[in-house]
């Protein structure tokens, strides 16, 4: 049977999970995810993870916080002016909002909420997390050939 190699185009089943059981996405009831094995689409672990597996085969990874979304960066927590928000917002602890540096939009989560100022993290919502997929391999499609041109 043909396995699961770098450069391979697959498409997978999966269950994503904190180490405390806790759901975080799942592909059930939609199209399994497709992408190219080693391509950088997905997160070193599940690439990782689906290497080797074998058409109709499951299995139950465990990804670290470095193989997944990295460790919580400290300099990606930042004060903000509560009066730089509109009049009309009223910001609230766990409100996403998309911020601007002058030509980049990023999202950020509101963590606190104090008198003058609101803390924001700019984190991935799973940085610091080891997780845990449970995992189906649907379909292998093959590598691209390589081609070659004199």
């Amino acid at each position: 049977m043909q396995q699961v190699k770098k450069g391979d185009k697959v498409k997978v089943h999966y269950h994503g999970k904190l180490t405390n059981g806790v759901t975080f996405d799942s592909s059930e009831g939609r199209e399994p995810l497709e992408f190219e094995v080693g391509a950088g689409a997905v997160i070193q672990g599940f690439d990782e993870g689906v290497t080797g597996m074998t058409a109709g085969e499951k299995k139950t990874i465990h990804i670290p916080a470095d193989e997944a979304y990295g460790a919580k960066q400290e300099d990606m927590i930042m004060e903000f002016p509560k009066d730089k928000f509109p009049e009309d917002m009223v910001p609230e602890v766990g409100m996403q909002l998309n911020m601007s540096n002058g030509g980049q939009n990023f999202p950020v989560v509101i963590v606190e909420v104090m008198d003058d100022v609101v803390i924001l993290d700019a984190n991935h919502p799973l940085a610091g997390e080891d997780l845990v997929f449970d995992l189906e391999l649907v379909e292998i499609s093959g590598s691209k050939p390589l081609i070659i041109t004199l």
